[in-house]
């Protein structure tokens, strides 16, 4: 009887396994578990979908449908009959020139475009861990030294251009690549200060950080452009350009080394007391063992720091430095084309949002690939 069961147990078939509802996985699944869960959900879901869409076709009527991209010998009468139905982007059509390179020579103007060719692969180059060596240093020296070539000239066959004529994208790519790059290495050794047994190295860090971070950056570009200048010999003077990017740097590395500190306290005590019991000089244990940890845990804050620094350059327009958001607003002066900001203000948007953008998806990427043996 037993083997009767056993045989017809045997032949009966396997049940083929069932697949998990449609409603349940997938892009159903989500929708319905993250927009329509609930009457609520779906109200405010439908609802933010009607004005997103609403303003998307709003926008691409204003920006493309109707739009004029070009108007001959500066008649702008055809732009003002649109009367805002759609962009004049004829402005940015005459006044890219001025916008990108402010009153910079007109004839010399491939020099500041290579310029920002250079910079921008320079940060390519250096977001390349592979090249992540000590030749990196002297790649950056070559390609500095190259760039101060072509912006002021005067070798190798080059006009001459004072300073007072730069302006535009390169002024903010130069204020912005040289404040963060000598504002890191400071914070560092600001923030290790801090940390320091010695008290009056961690008095002075502690009165640095505050005393900068307790006043806005306009009042250090203000203090550099006008009050500098009276403490200094007579007959001395320091170019404007070379005394806000000092500003810059300070404020930014103030902001900076309390990141990195950050970082520091973040670290388990372990990994000191690791350092130590291996032997390792101060230093040694800094660069090779904490630094390196403690910079990898604050890397999103490090991030955003770099990115409100890149921005925070448009404010040298207050004392008369042309970067590029100034020199978009002056490209809008003259009488035919005042009334078209939005234009020119929509594309330096675009042109900072790149930029910041492309930092943001970076330190994504290199927190990921630095901490992948955290999800192991």
């Amino acid at each position: 009887m037993s083997d009767i069961t056993l045989n017809s147990a045997a032949t009966v078939p396997e049940a083929a396994p069932r697949k998990a509802p449609v409603s349940q996985v997938g892009i159903v699944g989500w929708l319905r578990t993250n927009l329509f869960s609930s009457w609520l959900s779906t109200a405010v879901t439908l609802l933010l979908a009607y004005l997103i869409i609403r303003w998307a076709v709003g926008f691409v009527e204003w920006a493309f449908i109707n739009a004029i991209w070009s108007v001959p010998n500066n008649q702008t009468q055809a732009c003002r009959d649109l009367k805002g139905t759609g962009a004049c982007w004829a402005v940015i059509t005459e006044k890219h020139r001025f916008m990108l390179f402010g009153t910079y020579p007109y004839e010399e103007h491939w020099r500041p475009f290579l310029v920002c060719l250079l910079f921008v692969g320079l940060y390519i180059v250096s977001a390349m861990r592979r090249f992540w060596r000590w030749e990196l240093a002297l790649v950056w020296v070559a390609t500095l030294t190259v760039i101060g070539v072509l912006m002021w000239g005067g070798v190798f066959g080059l006009t001459y251009v004072p300073q007072e004529r730069w302006g535009g994208l390169p002024i903010t790519l130069i204020l912005a690549t040289f404040g963060l790059a000598f504002a890191f290495p400071l914070a560092i050794l600001v923030a290790l200060g801090r940390r320091s047994s010695l008290p009056a190295i961690k008095a002075i860090c502690v009165l640095y950080v505050e005393l900068i971070r307790g006043v806005p950056l306009i009042s250090l570009l203000f203090m550099a452009s006008v009050m500098f200048p009276l403490f200094l010999p007579e007959g001395m003077n320091i170019d404007k350009l070379l005394r806000a990017q000092i500003a810059i740097i300070l404020f930014a590395a103030a902001y900076l080394a309390e990141v990195v500190r950050a970082g520091l306290q973040a670290l388990p005590k372990g990994q000191y007391e690791a350092a130590d019991a291996l032997g390792l000089s101060y230093w040694q244990k800094t660069g090779f063992i904490i630094l390196p940890q403690a910079l990898r845990l604050v890397i999103p804050p490090l991030v955003n720091t770099f990115i409100g620094f890149f921005k925070d350059t448009s404010l040298v327009l207050i004392i008369g430095i042309f970067d590029l958001l100034t020199a978009g607003k002056t490209a809008i002066i003259e009488p035919a084309w005042q009334g078209f900001g939005v234009e020119v203000y929509v594309t330096i948007g675009a042109i900072y949002f790149v930029f910041c953008f492309a930092m943001s998806k970076y330190s994504q990427n290199l927190e990921a690939e630095l901490n992948r043996h955290r999800r192991r």
